[in-house]
């Protein structure tokens, strides 16, 4: 009876004879420049700010640059919005101020 497989996509593996085995939770998957910025959804040039500002750690191998999975997902959900953290965002409701009103009230 084979042992169970890890989740995971299948890669080469030399040392068991079989000619694949699953990648396991602890390996690193890497992600090009490319492949991040569509993950988080904003443009490459963006990304490269977001890296250059220390927001989003990234590795050079070379003339390559990569960023970590884990990492990316991380960043993802340091964005998240806290409910009722965009309040500055709406007008204040009945403030009375000058410019309200139907403009039929003489100023």
């Amino acid at each position: 009876m084979k042992p169970p497989q890890k989740a995971g996509r299948a890669v080469p593996d030399p040392e068991s004879g079989s000619r694949l085995r699953r990648m396991g939770d602890d390996e690193i998957r890497w992600l090009s420049t490319a492949d991040a910025a569509k993950r988080v959804g904003i443009t490459p040039r963006t990304l490269y700010r977001f890296i250059d500002n220390g927001e989003l750690p990234a590795y050079r191998f070379g003339r390559v640059i990569r960023l970590k999975e884990s990492e990316v997902d991380t960043f993802i959900e340091s964005c998240r919005i806290e409910p009722g953290s965009l309040d500055h965002l709406y007008p204040e409701a009945g403030t009375g101020t000058a410019d309200e009103g139907d403009g039929d009230e003489p100023t």
